[in-house]
């Protein structure tokens, strides 16, 4: 099932008499909530085996699989093996979200949920059928079509079938709030710069619920690693493990579970979820180690770099797991809704000592570079934009890997520069601003902000000079002819000696109001 497109009849099986139920439903009578290994057992298996028949199912879908521990919802130990041996084999190759099993082994499993051998998952066909089973051996089973002949062997068999509206285990109830990430190009080229810049070194794959393997991460291995991953597997990214064992060791709780991570000599990671009472003994492998770390079973104390499900192969997400959500995750599931060219409204949020300013964007955070900010020459942001100002920016860039967003002030502004282009050939009077060893630098427009030009030494004068400050000083005002603008490599070239050798059609500094809109 998936979502709300879930079979239309939903039947509970059970074998407990329904007239031996108080008046709230709770069953009083007398028989074992575990599995009698014997023919109630195979009752429930013929009755699974009669509905996949009524609805012409020869595959079944494992969804969701679980194994130990947290799984377990029933009064039976779990065995060795989580009850699979025999059904997958011992890396449990086979076992996985989508694994298409023929209906034989979906009723061996099936016969290792009643057992609460440790193992779980749902059994499926996408909108057509499902198998869930339930605490002290309730078994629902979902069909897209009537199944009368089903439903009178069930009874046949000395089961007692029940209509309901869904199936409580329906994978919609167990779904989160929240926005999967898929492991896409952007997570991969994201893993793969993290790996590169020293953030990220461990992969932990999560190929079924309460079970995963660790693998180191470098440069050189990520796309071998990517190729080992069992289908639509959990990964989460996390910095590398701890050198200094006994500090480690020394921030074990003193009552609680937590989950130990460490790896080998010969490289190979391990984990364990542990309490005080399993320290002592987890401590000596952990001692012999040449890296661990201890990490929280509370999701708010956990703190990978981020998370991902991996897509079918066609790309498409079709996994339900929900991952432990991560500022990278949400910074990402903000960058996907992003662009180049998107016009986006922020607020100033910093002013960085390096010169670039900081902008919030909904929620994320972007960044102008200070020739972002003005067409025209600036000393610092401050001249142009406050903290806590509200902006208007064009993006820039959307940069998944690097999680960067580089927004532009001056891209949704026109450049007055242009404007400029058309005084060439005019003469004009403004202030010397600078001197440097090949010329002399004239502000041409009167504003403090106006655009500046260069005057280089041999247009300083008629005759031959050798140095700039033999001729004018920087505050001195220069009469100079516009010679050439070039917008695109911001450069406006200014010659005094022509300014002498002309008749002046006009002078003065170019006004601000001519070039302004």
């Amino acid at each position: 099932m998936a979502g709300s497109d879930v079979p239309s009849y939903v039947y509970r099986l059970t074998k407990y008499d329904p007239a031996d139920r108080d008046e709230y439903g709770n069953y009083i009578g007398a028989a074992e909530a575990t599995s009698d290994h014997g023919p109630i057992e195979e009752a429930y298996l013929q009755a699974v085996a009669a509905f996949t028949e009524d609805a012409g199912i020869d595959q079944l879908a494992i969804r969701e699989p679980q194994i130990t521990g947290f799984t377990r919802f029933g009064l039976e130990p779990a065995v060795p093996g989580h009850g699979l041996t025999g059904i997958f084999p011992s890396d449990l190759t086979g076992y996985h979200d989508g694994a298409k099993v023929p209906v034989a082994t979906g009723l061996e499993l099936v016969r290792a949920m009643l057992r609460d051998n440790g193992a779980w998952c749902r059994l499926e066909v996408e909108d057509a059928f499902a198998v869930h089973v339930g605490w002290d051996q309730y078994v629902y089973v979902g069909t897209s079509t009537p199944s009368d002949r089903a439903l009178a062997r069930t009874r046949t068999l000395g089961l007692f079938p029940e209509r309901l509206d869904v199936s409580p285990y329906d994978a919609a109830f167990d779904e989160q709030d929240g926005e999967q990430r898929p492991a896409d190009a952007a997570f991969w080229a994201r893993l793969q710069w993290s790996v590169a810049a020293g953030r990220a070194a461990i992969l932990e794959e999560c190929f079924v619920g309460n079970a995963s393997r660790w693998h180191r991460l470098t440069n050189d291995t990520v796309d071998a690693v990517r190729a080992r991953l069992a289908p639509r597997a959990q990964l989460t990214v996390w910095p590398d493990l701890s050198t200094d064992i006994d500090t480690v060791l020394a921030v074990l709780p003193d009552e609680g579970s937590v989950e130990l991570v460490w790896e080998n000599a010969n490289g190979q990671i391990s984990s364990a979820v542990a309490d005080e009472t399993q320290f002592a003994e987890l401590a000596e492998q952990v001692n012999c180690s040449r890296a661990a770390t201890v990490l929280s079973l509370s999701v708010d104390q956990r703190h990978p770099l981020f998370t991902a499900v991996l897509p079918d192969n066609d790309g498409v997400l079709r996994a339900r797991w929900r991952t432990e959500s991560t500022p990278s995750d949400r910074r990402w599931a903000i960058l996907k809704t992003l662009r180049r060219g998107q016009v986006c409204t922020g607020t100033v949020t910093e002013i960085a000592t390096f010169g670039v300013t900081f902008v919030d964007i909904g929620g994320f955070t972007a960044m102008i570079n200070i020739p972002e900010l003005s067409w025209r020459p600036i000393s610092h942001p401050s001249d142009v934009v406050a903290v806590g100002q509200e902006i208007t920016a064009e993006i820039l860039d959307v940069d998944m890997a690097r999680e960067r967003v580089p927004l532009s002030l001056k891209a949704l502004q026109e450049d007055p520069m242009e404007e400029l282009v058309q005084q060439v050939g005019q003469i004009v009077s403004g202030p010397v601003t600078k001197l440097v060893p090949f010329g002399a630098f004239v502000r041409i427009e009167d504003r403090e902000d106006g655009f500046e030009g260069l005057v280089h030494i041999t247009e300083l004068a008629e005759s031959h000079v050798e140095r700039p400050e033999d001729v004018v000083q920087v505050g001195d005002t220069l009469t100079v002819k516009i010679v050439d603008v070039d917008p695109t490599r911001r450069r406006i070239t200014l010659s005094h000696g022509q300014a002498l050798r002309s008749t002046p059609v006009s002078h003065g500094r170019v006004p601000a109001c001519f070039l302004a809109r």
